[in-house]
């Protein structure tokens, strides 16, 4: 049966930026199709926990701060560790600094570029690697955005990070799809989380961005679970290096 193809019994998924808004929709979507969780996140992911377990599956929290290289081993040998396997990563944790671009500094820039992109980048290749050796196959799924197709204002280095997050994707895709590794992406588009708190208290720019929306509103974090359960799925088998937008219609104005 058709729909077989979107279970994920039996798999293990971390997912990074656990406890709130996208991360925490994904890892519930997941959970309903079946997926155990490896929660990542700095802060508590109580809330994610029961609404996973409300969906008849288990969740492990690896509580971490993501500003260092150094929880990227801990992330994979701690979900290997307490569940005998991983089969799928989302990697969702990012950050956003916003100023004029005449007025960005080098602390604006770096902790941006450097969790959105270098990490994201590293926790793909450990996953992959521990794919590799499982001889399992796996699913890697990057968040993106859609300031990975246009500049945006004021978020220079979230443009370039994200921007570099799409590129990468399609990279490893080709270097990793002969081990059956599919590196997939979502970019989101306006979605009501705590990155777009700033942007729905003005109520110009908030106005300017939903007249642009063709579906008319901002998106939640419900919105995501088809596009992640698919590229999670056996249904995404033969879908390799493809972003895909969940933007209501945002890129085809």
């Amino acid at each position: 049966m058709i729909l077989d193809m979107f279970s994920l019994k039996g798999r293990v998924a971390v997912v990074t930026g656990a406890n709130t808004g996208l991360g925490q929709g994904m890892c519930v979507a997941l959970a309903q199709a079946g997926a155990d969780i490896v929660g990542v996140a700095r802060r508590d992911c109580d809330q994610t926990k029961t609404l996973v377990e409300e969906a008849g599956s288990s969740f492990y929290q690896i509580k971490t701060d993501l500003s260092t290289m150094e929880p990227v081993e801990q992330i994979i040998n701690g979900a290997v560790e307490h569940f005998g396997h991983i089969d799928i990563l989302v990697n969702n944790a990012g950050i956003i600094k916003r100023n004029d671009a005449i007025d960005y500094t080098e602390e604006d820039w770096d902790p941006v570029v450097f969790l959105n992109q270098k990490f994201t980048f590293f926790l793909c290749q450990a996953a992959a690697k521990q794919f590799i050796a499982q001889k399992s196959g796996g699913k890697i799924i990057n968040i993106a955005s859609m300031l990975s197709y246009q500049g945006g204002i004021r978020v220079p280095s979230y443009t370039a990070s994200k921007s570099a997050v799409l590129g990468l994707t399609r990279a490893m895709a080709n270097e990793w799809a002969k081990y059956n590794i599919n590196v997939n992406g979502i970019a989101p588009g306006y979605m009501a989380t705590n990155n777009t708190q700033a942007l729905r208290n003005d109520d110009d720019r908030s106005d300017e961005i939903l007249s642009r929306i063709p579906a008319g509103r901002w998106g939640t974090p419900a919105d995501m679970a088809g596009a992640v359960v698919y590229l999670a799925s056996a249904a995404s088998d033969y879908v390799n290096g493809f972003t895909l937008a969940v933007d209501g219609g945002w890129l085809a104005r």
